[in-house]
């Protein structure tokens, strides 16, 4: 068994504050599918930081796999597609669970990560043939990136500004939210983002909640007919209240959400500098909670003996691009203790 794992930023359970409040409100009766007062104020706290204009909503569902599956079939008629970034989680990490929706998902070249205003025109350019082909209709993105990279204020509203050109949705995986926020590259708010987009998700399950995700509708066109979509697909659960609890806690007076993920980004920080320093290489700048570099597959090998990573791909002769994820959980004792095997596995 391994000392430590690097594989995820879900590997803990909950932080201690959020299972605090899930127990002391155990046997406090409530109305059912997210009709109780925890999930009501959860929401006004999130609410809160998404300006004064906001005339969306916000439900609460377990899993990001839910969250993008609802999300995207909520505001696609069936012959709407989607355009995402070859690398994206709908693409390659949610086996076709978009397709099985009746969607197509047409696919674009990541730059830095991510999906870029020109290609999503060559994207519209070459998927014009109607009836003959589906329409493109949703754009997707992910905040952070499949590859740990944060989307700029400058760069949202360039995308955000074609799709209404187009008449297109844009919709926002944020998975990894919290870490992009908290990114020192971030220069966004949820406010932001919620007059840049026409749907974004909160992620719980990767900054310290034992499960769930919070959709944020920001297109107020959306609002009506989105709970029928959550229930007849299984998102709406009876005791909603355990994710309102949780993102209750979250988003609170104390800014767990916010402390959590900044933490989280520091500890990828010190692992990132410290991999460079034992003579490793870092494939991209370390933005937020993930870092992938470059070992030899030897050093990769030996030091897996004792701490849990994902061996991406082959990086070139005899080195491989790794990639190793921090949470809120990782403390500056387990990351010395990996450098230091590094440091005596490198040659």
């Amino acid at each position: 068994m391994t000392e430590f794992s690097f594989l995820d930023d879900y590997s803990e359970g909950a932080h201690p504050q959020i299972l605090q409040q899930l127990a002391a409100t155990n046997l406090v009766q409530q109305t059912a599918y997210g009709a109780d007062a925890y999930s009501t104020e959860a929401a006004a706290h999130i609410t809160a930081q998404l300006g004064p204009g906001f005339a969306g909503a916000v439900h609460f569902v377990a899993s990001g796999t839910m969250a993008n599956v609802v999300c995207i079939a909520s505001c696609l008629r069936p012959h709407e597609a989607v355009i995402s970034v070859a690398a994206g989680h709908i693409v390659t990490r949610e086996a076709g669970a978009i397709e099985a929706t009746g969607h197509k998902l047409i696919t674009v070249p990541a730059e830095d990560g991510k999906i870029t205003p020109d290609n999503i025109a060559k994207a519209l350019a070459a998927n014009a043939h109607f009836p003959h082909m589906a329409r493109p209709k949703l754009i997707y993105l992910s905040n952070a990136t499949e590859s740990g990279t944060v989307y700029t204020l400058a760069e949202l509203r360039a995308i955000s500004a074609l799709a209404r050109q187009h008449g297109l949705l844009v919709f926002m995986d944020g998975a990894r939210l919290g870490a992009a926020l908290a990114s020192q590259r971030n220069d966004m708010t949820l406010a932001d983002i919620a007059s840049l987009v026409d749907l974004f998700w909160i992620g719980g399950t990767k900054v310290g909640a034992l499960l769930g995700e919070a959709i944020v509708i920001a297109n107020p066109a959306l609002v009506p007919d989105f709970g029928f979509h959550l229930k007849q697909r299984g998102g709406m659960l009876a005791k909603g209240r355990l994710l309102g609890i949780q993102f209750q806690a979250l988003f609170g007076p104390e800014k767990l959400f916010t402390t959590l993920a900044v933490h989280a980004n520091a500890m990828a920080a010190r692992l990132g500098a410290g991999i460079v320093a034992a003579g490793g290489r870092l494939a991209t700048a370390t933005q937020t909670n993930q870092v992938f570099a470059i070992l030899p597959d030897a050093v990769a090998a030996a030091v897996q003996a004792r701490f849990a990573f994902y061996v991406w791909e082959p990086a070139d002769a005899g080195h491989s691009l790794v990639r190793l994820v921090t949470s809120w959980a990782t403390t500056e004792a387990n990351v010395d203790a990996f450098l230091a095997e590094l440091r005596a596995a490198m040659p």
